[in-house]
């Protein structure tokens, strides 16, 4: 048998230095020496930048080091290091560190309105205090003191964090960290150092939301009789048939909808989706009577339902929860997000499947394959459960509560 033949070769010049040769072509350079009873190998250069005169010349200025007690592999590598520490100063403060944690998260699957909030939250609580702060030196002293910082709220009034929002900066500088950390930019975490500093936030176990048919019925009574805007008015009217994020209803744009033909839509795009995936929403008949209603007032628009200060934004996130509250609702009896809850409960009980529920929701579709699997495959039977529910809410709009929905 054969031995294999060797992957590289070694021409020597003398005196330590050698031409490493390896089987695609490549050379380089290496100096072998001993220093301290230890053998060791240390590069000059590839051979033709580095002509044979050159590396000569370097093998002589190495083995001067090595006279002198100095290792050129250990000297080179000290170097290095240094060079590391004077640019981690520079340029690992905490913001640039931040904002490149920010980056790969968001590329990982954020959602863009995510995104947005987090990045947000850093500028108007952490990068003007401590943004330009090697990312290594921050004390937990300078994060505490963050949560109390007051900076400019709405109309430029100086406030400090709410609770919720400084809850959020502490979880938030505790990931940068984690993250610096596994750079080998830091070996402390500061702000997980401060996990429970903090006053424990008001725990919300649901939203709100009705779900006894006779009392929906008298809330969707209430909400013809509202006496606000019309905008908001057609809002209220939508959110139970169509129960998708009030964040996602008040985005809604004029482009994203399909109101002619047989199988008319609304396709939010993912950036505007809490999982990043594009969500289509079956529209019954009576939603597209009132988007077809309230397309002559705002249709000249981008926005189905565009603020009163600037047609380019739209509602506030509050607008939904306040008109309920004119209407003698509390938050905690019925909020924006508790038609989500309505429409599961009713739908599930009255036997729909509950993977098509789930679907329409929008739950757990954070794979995009997934996602796309489940257009699939329930989208016929999330268009019959749509007209259906809407068709049970008139029903219950009308005080005829005897029978449900029934699938198919």
């Amino acid at each position: 048998m054969q031995n294999p033949a060797p992957r590289t070769t070694c021409r020597r010049d003398g005196e330590g230095l050698f031409l490493h040769v390896a089987t695609t072509g490549d050379k380089w350079w290496r100096y072998r020496y001993t220093l301290n009873g230890r053998a060791r190998k240390s590069g000059l250069g590839a051979y033709p930048d580095v002509s044979l005169a050159q590396a000569r010349e370097k093998r002589r200025a190495k083995s001067e080091l090595i006279a002198a007690g100095i290792d050129p592999v250990e000297q080179k590598k000290a170097a290095k290091s240094s060079r590391n520490a004077a640019r981690s100063a520079k340029d690992n403060t905490f913001e640039q560190v931040a904002r490149d944690w920010h980056t790969s998260r968001a590329e990982s699957g954020w959602s863009a309105s995510y995104a947005k909030k987090t990045l947000e939250n850093l500028q108007r609580n952490a990068f003007a205090a401590i943004g330009k702060r090697p990312v290594g030196e921050i004390t937990r002293a300078e994060i505490k003191e963050l949560f109390q910082r007051e900076r400019p709220g709405r109309a430029g009034k100086m406030t400090k964090p709410p609770l919720g929002e400084a809850h959020k900066l502490r979880q938030i500088m505790d990931a940068v960290f984690r993250y610096a950390g596994l750079a080998e930019m830091t070996d402390a975490n500061p702000a997980h150092a401060l996990k429970g500093v903090l006053p424990e936030k008001k725990k919300v176990s649901h939203y709100s939301a009705i779900t006894e048919p006779g009392r929906v019925g008298d809330l969707l009574r209430a909400i013809d009789g509202y006496s606000g805007s019309y905008s908001v008015l057609c809002a209220l009217r939508i959110a139970p048939y169509v129960f998708v994020r009030p964040t996602e209803l008040r985005h809604a744009q004029w482009t994203q909808f399909t109101l002619d033909g047989k199988q008319p839509e609304w396709r939010i795009p993912g950036s505007r989706m809490k999982a990043g995936v594009e969500h289509r929403v079956p529209l019954a008949r009576q939603v597209v009577a009132i988007l077809c209603d309230l397309r002559r007032l705002t249709g000249s628009g981008a926005l189905l339902f565009p603020g009163l200060r600037s047609p380019t934004r739209p509602i506030s996130d509050n607008t939904i929860n306040a008109a309920l509250r004119t209407l003698g609702y509390s938050g905690d009896v019925m909020t924006g997000h508790g038609f989500r809850g309505m429409a599961s409960t009713l739908l599930n009980e009255q036997g729909w499947n509950r993977d098509a529920i789930e679907s329409q929701l929008a739950h757990g579709e954070r794979s995009k394959v997934r996602a796309a699997y489940n257009h699939a495959t329930w989208m016929p039977e999330r268009r019959k459960m749509m007209q259906a529910w809407a068709d049970y809410l008139d029903k219950l709009r009308a005080g005829t509560t005897g029978k449900a929905a029934a699938p198919g």
